[in-house]
């Protein structure tokens, strides 16, 4: 008798602890997918309303979900067995003592008399939600539903186009925007058999329409790259043929165009424009789908001489979207090969390549871990969240050998792949074109791709996805609103903006190459860098604007911006205007880097919160080190300790320059972001 009253206590008192557990945020009951049973409400009644209906009630219950994912999460009082009740649901986040509304309902059900409820709510990986009824309408008992799915999260469009057709456009390839008369505005380039056409961008937004005369052997039935060759001033352009390359040269008034074309077979993909062995002169590259890649030495007068093999030798080809991106931060361009081939071929695999100087590359992609068998066409770089490294992201052109890759530089020459935590793990959109400018101006890089969708960047590497009407297509600000917009075929999709700033930075190389391709360009502002890279040939067919853009979101200054250009020089440009094109003349406005008689001295963490480290660097030949903020003013000088570190922890955030200067005489700089 006595087991058996203690048994019955036993049982009394669980059920007692569970009712308690119940009765407050504090004692909340974790529950699970599935059907939870509610018997009574008798505790704390939720004190902040979630939906407006009613008025607080006097009591309440208690459930907490902690989400192993992203997730979204529906919990419903609308089951058969709750007919002809009512009940009201209250979604909190945050603590205990400082709860968030995030979510609430009260008659969406439709059993019975349709006062039960359903709601659906995000839940992201890692916190803890809060699930309160109350008994504002029914106190005693009832079931609710916990149901996890996958979680797709949406968004407002931050911007919208509208589409303007111009019929006049009448190339069979309309795939390129870039300024071609050296007026720095975007204009739209087509070509056919026997004629270049080119509708220059005026500064009042409306277009001249002009077509020159000339022989094309090979079609871009590929690809289309633009970039001045022969330095005079006006792009020529290179057209990827499925049997060969054709290179248009513009005249020296840029009124005409003569034709040379190679005699080599070469099924060509990508195009591009770079300076391969960094002598100021630029070089053209070519994907080759069946063999080792191809490439063209620019002999400094414009004449180009053919050579195959030494970057990307594959002997079965597959390569498609080449883009050269400076992964490293070493100051020169490398190149990522987004490959495609069918079944165990070791074609598919994608290659990255290290450029090591003076026209030297190593192959690099398992080292790195970029050696990816996904099926892609091209990829899209950036540095999406603004740490100072560019990352990859592969988009997939099949689902047969993988789905879309988000690889995060590590900033140690390798990658991880962070795709989980993108949204892209949950894309199912695929596409050979994918490629990445910030397209609502908020300062964090976007990716456009898999049809007519932009993946709006929302910060924390986590990405959106937003319908438009409009394809990929060629990028470039084609109305000088400092917002990209989207030729598509003879239709312009005008970005309509935001009320988000902007700079546009258009470059002018005088050491280097005239474009600026292969500089890197940092933009400093309310302590966050933005970095871009020049490039001409990204995606996988188009050729979009060789200008730099950068969102500066709500911000209304710019610390400075600078140019760090192909031929090791620097330039700055101090506080610009916002919402203004500016131009950066290779030169005009010089900042020597941080490099002593040609060793590269480390400058790390960058930005920094309370240390500078300087490594490479020999204590004892310092005379002494200056630290000015972007207006010229000294804030700091002092000798160099042994261990190379700096204090900066008493300095305001912001940018500053780092100047060295040795016993000998010279001087060396760089700039950091004290935050």
């Amino acid at each position: 008798m006595k087991k058996t009253n203690l048994l019955l206590s036993m049982v009394l008192g669980f059920i007692s602890m569970n009712g308690m557990a119940q009765n407050s945020c504090a004692t909340a009951i974790q529950v699970y997918a599935g059907i939870t049973t509610v018997d009574t409400i008798v505790g704390d009644a939720p004190t902040g309303m979630c939906v407006n209906q009613g008025t607080v009630a006097s009591k309440g219950v208690w459930f907490k979900y902690t989400a192993t994912e992203n997730r979204t999460i529906t919990i419903s009082t609308d089951l058969t067995q709750n007919t002809g009740g009512d009940t009201r649901v209250m979604i909190y986040k945050g603590d205990c003592n400082a709860l968030v509304c995030h979510d609430g309902d009260d008659d969406a059900g439709v059993v019975g008399n349709g006062y039960l409820s359903i709601v659906d709510f995000p839940a992201l990986e890692g916190q803890t939600y809060y699930i309160a009824f109350d008994n504002r309408w029914k106190s005693d008992g009832f079931d609710f539903q916990l149901t996890e799915s996958t979680y797709i999260p949406t968004m407002d469009p931050p911007i919208s186009f509208f589409a303007t057709n111009i019929a006049s456009i009448s190339g069979e390839y309309k795939i390129a925007v870039a300024d071609m008369n050296g007026d720095y505005l975007d204009d739209i380039v087509s070509i056919n058999t026997n004629q270049v056409q080119i509708h220059y961008q005026q500064a009042n937004g409306i277009y001249t329409n002009a077509t020159y005369a000339v022989t094309t052997q090979f079609l871009p039935t590929w690809s289309m790259a633009i970039g001045d060759i022969d330095k005079n001033g006006f792009n020529d352009i290179v057209l990827g043929g499925g049997q060969g390359v054709t290179f248009l040269y513009a005249n020296a008034t840029g009124t005409g165009y003569s034709e040379v074309s190679g005699s080599e077979y070469v099924f060509s993909q990508r195009t591009n424009f770079v300076d391969l062995n960094n002598d100021g002169h630029l070089d053209v590259f070519v994907c080759h789908d069946v063999d080792p890649n191809v490439y063209y030495m620019n002999d400094g007068t414009g004449a180009l001489t053919y050579n195959q093999g030494g970057i990307g030798d594959h002997p079965e080809g597959g390569n498609y979207g080449s883009i050269w991106v400076d992964y490293d931060n070493d100051g020169d361009s490398d190149l990522f090969i987004a490959k495609c081939r069918g079944g165990a071929s070791t074609a598919k695999i994608n290659e990255l390549h290290r450029n090591d100087g003076n026209g030297e590359f190593t192959n690099v992609s398992d080292e790195s871990n970029m050696s990816d068998p996904v099926q892609t066409w091209s990829s899209a770089w950036n540095d999406y969240d603004n740490n100072g490294w560019m990352d990859g992201f592969i988009g997939a052109s099949s689902f047969s050998d993988g789905h879309h890759k988000m690889m995060y530089n590590n900033g140690d020459g390798t990658f991880t792949d962070t795709t989980s935590i993108t949204g892209f793990g949950l894309n199912q959109h695929m596409s050979t074109e994918w490629v990445s400018f910030d397209f609502d101006n908020d300062g964090l890089a976007d990716i456009m791709g898999g049809g007519p969708y932009i993946n709006f960047n929302v910060g924390n590497l986590s990405f959106i996805e937003v319908q438009y009407l409009c394809s990929i297509g060629s990028i470039g600000d084609l109305n000088n609103d400092g917002f990209l917009d989207v030729q598509n075929g003879n239709t312009i999709y005008y970005n309509t903006g935001n009320s988000n700033n902007w700079l546009k930075l258009n470059l002018k190389g005088i050491a280097s190459n005239i474009n600026g391709i292969g500089a890197r360009v940092e933009l400093y502002s309310n302590g966050v860098r933005q970095i871009r890279d020049v490039r001409s040939g990204e995606g996988f067919k188009h050729m979009h604007t060789l200008n730099v853009h950068f969102g500066i979101g709500q911000n209304t200054e710019i610390d400075s911006v600078l140019v760090k250009w192909p031929s090791g020089a620097v330039d700055i440009v101090v506080n610009p205007t916002i919402n203004s094109s500016v131009l950066v003349v290779e030169g005009s406005n010089p900042l020597s880097i941080l490099a002593v008689d040609g060793k590269k001295v480390t400058l790390f963490p960058n930005p920094t919160s309370n240390e500078l480290n300087l490594q490479n660097l020999d204590a004892s030949e310092v005379k002494v080190i200056n630290i000015f903020n972007v207006q010229g003013q000294e804030v700091l000088k002092q000798s160099l300790q042994q261990n190379g570190v700096i204090d900066v922890s008493g300095m305001n955030n912001g940018m500053y320059i780092l100047e060295v200067e040795l016993k000998n005489g010279k001087r060396y700089s760089e700039t950091f972001i004290k935050k």
